[in-house]
């Protein structure tokens, strides 16, 4: 529970960081440009929001599946919802052999949960609920929700870096009321990279906080570490291809799907899963369920 309100007040504080940097940009600005600013990143985060589960599962050439199609699927999602007392999400699978899986939807009446081929090959039935587990708690936290702040929010700030570079090389110098030299470099290059920081820090965050509503949800958070286990293992031998069309639903997903290493795994939206299994893992012994 405690860990639970950290991370609650963990992404507040990330939201307040992003909404006071806009704040002060604004008084940079003045009032047009940061207008404009906001108006464009809420109509696309706005867009994304409403239609973030078809873009995902359009990207991952997702198809809908029956109870009589996927019992084994069918019944362990029925029973979390049931548990949950939230209603039967629509089930997808995805035919890539890349093991992993992902739920979207603005919330609960809107929900799809999507598997791949490849994690329903490697699973047994207690760490596929697991992964079930973690996936429904993203609709029933409104992670959706929060992702799409978090993107307004940084995305205000990277339009408002970019307008302010025009000026730099357009219009020159700097006016009585517009930003020095110093600020001018401050938010061209730093502060897109800060806001793309604090977004993805918020993405880890409820990654953490799904792992444990999820464990919560089954009763069963080794099921979920075993789960994860697999997943490093399998997305690491049949990785994803690297390709800007599946972005939006790579951030969705329950394990990075990419090969990533290096600084690339700094900028993951995913924290690393050693990480998560050592939590969930304390999480078991804190709490034994079984």
């Amino acid at each position: 529970m405690l860990h639970r309100s950290l991370n609650g007040l963990k992404t507040a504080l990330l939201l307040g960081v992003l909404s006071a940097a806009i704040v002060w940009i604004g008084s940079l600005f003045g009032t047009g440009g940061l207008v404009i600013a906001v108006v464009l990143a809420l109509a696309m985060n706005g867009f994304s929001y409403f239609y973030s589960d078809r873009i995902a599962l359009r990207a991952m050439r997702a198809y809908p599946v029956s109870q009589v199609q996927q019992p084994r699927l069918y019944a362990i999602v029925q029973e979390l919802a049931t548990r949950a007392r939230m209603p039967m999400p629509k089930l997808y699978l995805s035919p890539t052999s890349s093991p992993n899986a992902f739920a979207t939807g603005r919330n609960p009446r809107n929900a799809a949960v999507c598997c791949t081929e490849g994690i329903m090959e490697i699973m047994d039935d207690r760490e596929l609920r697991g992964v079930l587990g973690h996936e429904l708690s993203h609709v029933y936290n409104r992670d959706i929700l929060i992702a799409s702040v978090a993107g307004a929010l940084a995305g205000i700030i990277v339009y408002l870096a970019n307008m302010l570079q025009w000026f730099a090389i357009f219009g020159g110098g700097r006016d009585e009321d517009g930003p020095g030299v110093l600020e001018m470099l401050a938010l061209i290059v730093v502060g897109p990279i800060a806001a793309t920081i604090i977004q993805l820090a918020i993405s880890r965050a409820r990654e953490y906080q799904a792992d444990e509503s999820g464990s919560t949800l089954t009763g069963d958070p080794l099921g979920l570490a075993s789960a994860l286990r697999k997943l490093e293992a399998g997305t690491a031998a049949r990785p994803l291809p690297a390709n800007s069309r599946l972005g939006p639903a790579a951030a969705l997903m329950i394990a990075n799907p990419f090969r990533g290493g290096g600084v690339g795994r700094f900028f993951s939206t995913h924290p690393p899963i050693a990480e998560r299994i050592a939590r969930l893992e304390q999480r078991a012994r804190m709490n034994p369920y079984r």
